[in-house]
């Protein structure tokens, strides 16, 4: 049988590749997702029967009748329908429960490859055709609108060398896969990517769909979901394969494409040596500390060893291959003095005489040389111990280690310089160049590692230790409590850390829910309680330890202007600051805020706090660095990433800047080198977008500048909304009730997604319950309140004043903030489905109450629809994004399903079949959802 994917010509394959628009782009996607869909159809009646497959397609088709009697305005066929699926669901057996929720999970599984599969295949149609500027948030896009708009080549390099960008990855419970499934996910990529080469042998085709059809076996006799909660370490080893599986490779590449760019644009020829740097990286994996007493001292050891073993292991790969590669024979070309003098240094540190130790070895061949002591040192580095006595190993083993990354980088300049000034420019290029950049990025620590606590605990450790110093006692005392303990223990492992060779590996210690400049000053007493220099020293290289500062809460949004001001006219903390080049950053949360104000109140109050911090900065005299504590859905400030910064305040943005990287969305990307360079860059140029804003220069559209009337008007919704969520939501008691018995918020703990508790101890309130959770239960039930509830009510309160409709669509075509505001919450309502969330609000027992609750939310559901069509002129939701809008589509038939299978299993186990059997089947819906959905939580 010839493969799925052999075409009837190679030109139609091409052509497909080359297409710009139109539904023959689309081709390839459906055809990946077509056959992915029949391969697994015939993996399911090979592995679990004809039976099991055909219960599939009967509720797949079922759910399909629905969603087309749904679009047709057949609502009570719709309902009928349902409720047949329902029934059959009803009668099915916990294991074949749990095997159709796999299918279904598995489904998506596949889906989601082929649509990261279509991302990465149109980025190279771009690539094809040369009209890369063309692609939203690419950087040469970005740069030719700045050329166009009158910015000189000068001003924009000076725009691009104040640009600084962090992803910091965290351990947010909200990856669902495990890391052999994740394994497993990324082979399949491969496949798809290898079936899509032009052309391919028909033979070569065949085996590449007996090598998927392999693998997606493989997958389903592999445990989707986990039998354990994952270990701390777990979550440090998952977070560190982003390198290797994309980030060490994707660095040269994003670089080159910055450098083209500028080439192309403002024909600027420069290296990749000289370009500014923009990038570095982060982590909280191991450091975040805030309700998880599995983060210990030991394991932000761990985190900080295993995270340089990896990158020395890197180091180690590359400058091997320098070796292998680097053969210029100084009998063909000389070397420069200086690299001369440097070798003669490192050779004269050797027990023996330089002939019987090289031998024949590179005789001369000095770069290889220089590159062999090069090595050495780095193996010093990382500890490494040579075997034998005799080996060249052994006998350059007494080089010392590196105790920084810029002697490392010293040594790779000299040979850089060298071989640039003895025609070997091309040399330095291609082998050097890379690796240079590298460790301009790295360093010897990989990234840097957050520390977090809450304030509470450090106020307490302060009560407990105040009558304690680390200058009269070795130990800590026993009297105080855990939780003090630790903070102390902590403080001084970042002594212990900022002893070695890479100071510069913890650079920021996190307060979340900081509140006040006691907050702030708590953390630097208690710093210095355990022998921690705060202020940076730039004679050792030690840039000190910034207290950064995390709002979360509205109110505390609305205050941080005025603490930090407080804060930074101290004179005591203005000493900090100067010690760290009067730079500050501080930390705003967008997930508790949205928990505590709505989705509408949150937007408005972080950009408000935004904007001011950076005013109250620049009567300061500091260097603002804003941390965007953001989530993966939008009910946690998740949504598009250029959209996102471009819409930060105008003035509010100094071109450095921080961004968490959570859960599911590490996966989505960075699990592949094209996909992570096509992130990173967006970030880039959106990032030169909102410093450049050549919109401003050109056509004047969406500038980002805030038109009084404009301000007034978020104003006035933002109160709307804050007071009607905090009437509806907050302060009714019946909400929180229904949330626990209408959502499967109960079961995060059964999925076993993160090694983090879901909530911070006790009975759950809108004070204990965290912010994932709160937003995981919306979701799985199809809800998704978090990032809608409130906005409907605001603008259809507004939009009842003369001239208040036609106020918000004039935002909508102009504003960036706004028009992030509604594609988002738009987005949201599209995955929404109140039919499958009645189910859920079936499983409340108190009729009273859950027809309150569910009335309430199915009304503001339906004020908020049809406040966004309004709004965005539309017809229905993602009118103007119709990919989205078929991929929401594709999906919908899939979700379906398994949200009744759910809500079966949940009412069973309520019903006291409270099995490791159910257990494990809610846990596999919850897989399926999320997949199905591409959010956790």
């Amino acid at each position: 049988m010839p493969s799925l994917w052999k075409p009837e010509n190679w030109a139609e394959r091409l052509a497909e590749l080359e297409a710009r628009t139109g539904d023959l782009k689309e081709v390839p996607l459906r055809r990946d997702v077509r056959s992915l869909g029949m391969l697994l159809g015939e993996v399911l009646r090979e592995q679990a029967g004809d039976a099991l497959f055909e219960k599939v397609e009967a509720l797949r088709q079922a759910a399909i009748r629905r969603r087309e009697a749904q679009a047709e305005g057949s609502l009570h066929e719709a309902d009928q329908l349902l409720q047949k699926a329902m029934l059959d669901v009803n009668a099915m057996p916990v294991d074949t429960a749990y095997a159709l929720s796999r299918a279904f999970a598995f489904y998506f599984e596949l889906i989601n490859l082929a649509e990261t599969n279509h991302r990465k295949r149109r980025r190279l149609s771009l690539q094809l055709s040369g009209d890369k500027a063309s692609q939203r948030g690419s950087l040469r896009g970005t740069l030719r609108a700045m050329r166009k708009a009158g910015i000189s080549a000068e001003e924009a390099m000076q725009w691009l060398s104040k640009i600084f960008i962090v992803p910091v990855f965290t351990a947010h419970p909200t990856e669902i896969a495990r890391r052999s499934v994740l394994t497993k996910r990324r082979r399949i990529g491969e496949f798809l990517e290898k079936l899509d080469r032009i052309p391919t042998p028909e033979e070569e085709l065949e085996a590449l769909e007996a090598e998927l059809t392999a693998e997606i076996t493989a997958l389903w006799q592999t445990d989707e979901v986990r039998s354990s909660r994952p270990q701390v370490a777990d979550e440090i080893k998952m977070g560190l394969d982003y390198y290797e599986v994309s980030i060490f490779e994707t660095l040269p590449l994003l670089y080159r494409e910055v450098a083209a760019a500028l080439k192309a644009e403002y024909d600027l020829s420069i290296d990749l040596s000289e370009l500014p740097l923009l990038l570095g990286f982060g982590s909280w994996i191991g450091g975040d500390r805030d309700g998880n007493p599995f983060v210990t001292t030991d394991v932000t050891r761990e985190a900080i060893a295993d995270a340089r073993t990896r990158l020395l292991e890197f180091y180690d790969r590359q400058t091997q291959q320098i070796i292998d590669l680097l053969t210029t024979s100084s009998q063909q070309l000389p070397v420069s003095a200086e690299l001369k003098e440097r070798l003669d240094s490192y050779l004269q540190q050797l027990p023996h005489s330089v002939d019987p130790i090289f031998s024949h070895h590179f005789q001369f061949e000095l770069y290889r040389r220089f590159m062999v002591c090069v090595h050495a040192r780095l193996l010093a580095t990382a500890g490494y111990e040579a075997d034998g006595e005799d080996t060249l190993e052994a006998a350059l083993s007494v080089l010392p280690p590196y105790t920084s990354a810029a002697e490392f980088q010293g040594d790779l300049r000299l040979i850089r310089e060298s071989l640039a000034a003895n025609q070997g420019l091309r040399l330095a290029q291609t082998l050097i160049d890379p690796l240079l950049l590298q460790v301009r990025t790295f360093g010897l620590h990989l990234h840097t590692l957050d520390v977090r606590q809450h304030a509470r605990i450090h106020r307490k450790a302060l009560e407990e230790s105040s009558a304690w110093c680390a200058g009269n006692a070795e130990t800590i005392p026993g009297d105080l409590s855990d939780s003090t303990r630790e903070v102390i223990e902590t403080m001084r492992t970042i002594a212990e850390v900022k002893a070695g060779s890479s100071p510069e590996t913890i650079r920021q210690y996190v307060i979340s829910g900081a509140a006040s400049v006691e907050d702030v000053l708590n953390v630097a007493w208690l710093a210095r309680l355990g022998g921690v220099n705060v202020p940076g020293n730039a004679e050792t290289g030690d840039p000190g330890l910034m207290i950064v500062p995390l709002f979360e809460t509205i109110e505390d949004l609305r205050n941080a202007p005025e603490i930090c001001r407080t804060l930074w006219t101290m004179p005591a903390y203005k000493q900090l600051l100067a010690s760290w080049g009067n730079e500050q950053e501080v930390m705003l949360g967008y997930s508790d805020s949205n928990k505590d104000g709505g989705m509408l109140t949150s937007t408005w109050e972080i950009f408000r706090a935004h904007r001011a911090l950076h005013e109250v900065a620049r009567e300061c005299g500091v260097t603002l660095r804003l941390f965007h504590g953001r989530g993966g859905t939008v009910g946690r400030g998740g949504g598009p990433t250029h959209r996102s910064i471009y819409a930060q305040p105008v003035g509010g943005f100094e071109g450095g800047i921080r961004i968490t990287e959570q859960g599911e969305v590490l996966n989505f990307k960075y699990s592949d080198v094209v996909l992570a360079e096509r992130n990173l860059e967006l970030m880039i140029a959106a990032s030169l977008d909102a410093l450049a804003r050549p919109n401003a220069r050109a056509n004047g559209h969406q500038t980002g500048v805030l038109l009084p009337a404009w301000e007034a008007a978020f104003d006035e919704m933002s109160a709307t909304a804050y007071a009607f969520y905090k009437a509806s939501i907050l302060e009714d008691p019946e909400v929180l009730e229904y949330f626990e018995r209408g959502t499967p918020v109960s079961e995060l703990e059964h999925a076993k997604i993160g090694s983090r508790p879901s909530r911070r101890g006790g009975r759950m309130s809108f004070e204990s319950l965290r912010a994932i959770p709160w937003v995981f239960g919306w979701t799985q039930s199809r809800q998704l309140i978090p990032a809608w509830f409130g906005v409907g009510h605001a603008f259809e309160t507004y939009m009842q004043q003369p001239g208040g409709l036609e106020r918000l669509r004039e935002m909508m075509a102009e504003f960036p903030l706004f028009i992030d505001l509604v594609r988002n919450v738009e987005m949201a309502m599209a995955k929404a489905d109140l039919g499958i969330a009645a189910l859920y609000a079936s499983l409340v027992e108190d009729a009273g109450l859950r027809d309150r609750v569910f009335g309430k939310i199915k009304a503001e559901f339906e004020r908020t629809l049809k406040a966004i069509l309004a709004v965005t002129g539309q017809s229905e939701l993602l009118e103007k994004n119709q990919v989205l809008a078929r991929s929401i589509k594709v999906r919908n038939p899939y979700v379906d399903p398994m949200s009744l299978i759910q809500v079966e299993l949940l009412r069973r186990k309520r019903a006291g079949e409270d099995t490791p059997e159910v257990n494990r089947a809610i846990a596999g819906t919850i897989n399926g959802i999320s997949a199905g959905l591409r959010n956790t939580g």
